[in-house]
């Protein structure tokens, strides 16, 4: 699709009636913690390739994707072929019949994933893919206790929201006493904390994000991962890589953890996955497999459908080399993005791999952090580019575009940024 949305005429209207008529209908039925972004939100009504359009007509180029989902892009012609030959033979079934996608699929996850990882649990998002693995680390291991990093996050429910060290999305008020907390990767002692605990062999596993979305883009350090994958062998601790974002090349490899040269004892997949059809997997060995006899199932975790497009998915990644063109994208927003940095004293870092990046926003008074990024993501929005932001503090810009994404678009977007960074006041 031929767009530029620098040449679009800029409209800060939106059609109102309807979007307050959505508002309000939001505020009367949903749950209030349900949130959106920004002060003026579009109502978005359509999706095509690396765009999404309003009710009023105007189009944006979507760099954060519905947080990482959309990596071939909106209404991919032949992901929708394949779903829809699939929903006119079989819409739905669940994991206790004899359907080929589910099979299909788990071959070739099992050809995918690094090492002896090769059985999989398929369920619908990545907090019950974290919940399968720790539900299978704890039968196992015959242990109760796990332990995962500051600034991670796995969930929702109860044990994933428990493993959950971002204060924002711990909501549960009476969360699991058996989860405990290790300084995360900008920590230089945090191995050394990992070590002590293990050593205590009271925990089934650890589960950590090769890089941490979530908390703001935040890529371990060098050896960190093996040096980690060491002493989970020694202490019995099985380990999970929680790879709900960036797994399916987001960060330049199929999964994050092939390039820290680690076979984890579990690799937990979503989002990308089924390009925004619900789809998670849980993968594993086959002794941890085996080791667990009792029944499983999952209502949706099977879907034809899903599977199907989960399978068009990773045909498609396999086509365009889309890990390769991960990397050569990412490479070249990060050199846009650090041109940004040496202009504007507000960039204080840049960080991610692939196309998983983070824009750190530290204005000089700190305090105004997420006040100031929040005004950037509300500007960026009116010139057309829809961005993400992560963080403690809410102040990391993020940047997860489409894998299919051309450097031309790259281009426009920072083009973009700089303007808004150049009207804000010092």
């Amino acid at each position: 699709m031929n767009l530029s949305v620098t040449q679009q005429k800029k409209d800060n209207s939106i059609n109102s009636d309807k979007v307050t008529r959505v508002l309000n209908k939001k505020q009367k039925f949903l749950v209030p913690s349900v949130y959106h972004f920004y002060k003026e939100p579009p109502l978005i009504v359509r999706g095509e390739g690396c765009y999404l359009f309003d009710s009023n007509g105007r189009f944006y180029l979507d760099c954060y994707t519905g947080v990482g989902a959309m990596s071939l892009g909106h209404s991919h012609p032949k992901i929708l072929s394949a779903v829809h030959e699939q929903i006119d033979k079989l819409q739905h079934t669940t994991t206790i019949y004899l359907t080929e996608p589910m099979f299909e699929l788990a071959e070739v996850l099992a050809d995918m994933a690094p090492g002896n990882l090769g059985r999989t649990f398929f369920c619908a998002s990545g907090t019950e893919a974290n919940e399968t693995a720790m539900l299978m680390a704890s039968i196992k291991t015959g242990r109760e206790h796990f332990l995962s990093l500051e600034k991670g996050l796995h969930g929702r429910t109860k044990s994933a929201m428990s493993v959950t060290q971002i204060p924002m999305w711990r909501a549960d008020p009476f969360l699991l006493d058996t989860c405990c907390v290790a300084p995360g990767y900008e920590d230089p002692n945090s191995l050394e904390f990992i070590e002590k605990e293990l050593k205590t062999e009271k925990y089934a596993a650890i589960i950590l994000e090769p890089i941490q979305g979530n908390g703001g883009i935040l890529v371990p350090p060098n050896g960190y991962w093996k040096t980690l994958r060491d002493l989970c062998f020694e202490t019995g601790t099985l380990l999970i890589a929680d790879e709900v974002q960036t797994g399916i090349n987001r960060t330049g490899s199929f999964y994050a953890v092939e390039q820290e040269d680690v076979v984890p004892d579990f690799i937990t997949t979503a989002k990308a996955l089924g390009n925004g059809f619900p789809i998670a997997a849980c993968i594993t060995n086959d002794e941890i497999a085996e080791s667990n006899k009792r029944p499983l199932a999952s209502t949706y975790g099977g879907s034809p459908v899903a599977c199907q497009a989960a399978l068009t998915v990773i045909e498609c990644h396999r086509e365009l080399n889309l890990g390769e063109k991960s990397q050569q994208s990412g490479a070249f927003l990060v050199e846009c993005l650090t041109e940004l940095k040496e202009q504007f004293d507000i960039i204080s870092d840049i960080r991610g791999k692939g196309l998983m990046i983070g824009v750190e926003i530290r204005p000089e008074n700190a305090d105004s952090a997420a006040e100031v990024t929040d005004f950037i993501l509300e500007e960026m929005k009116n010139e057309g580019f829809l961005l993400g932001k992560t963080g403690l503090d809410r102040n990391v810009l993020t940047l997860m575009p489409p894998l299919i994404i051309e450097n031309s678009q790259l281009r426009m977007l920072c083009e973009s940024l700089s303007t808004v960074l150049g009207n804000i006041q010092p």
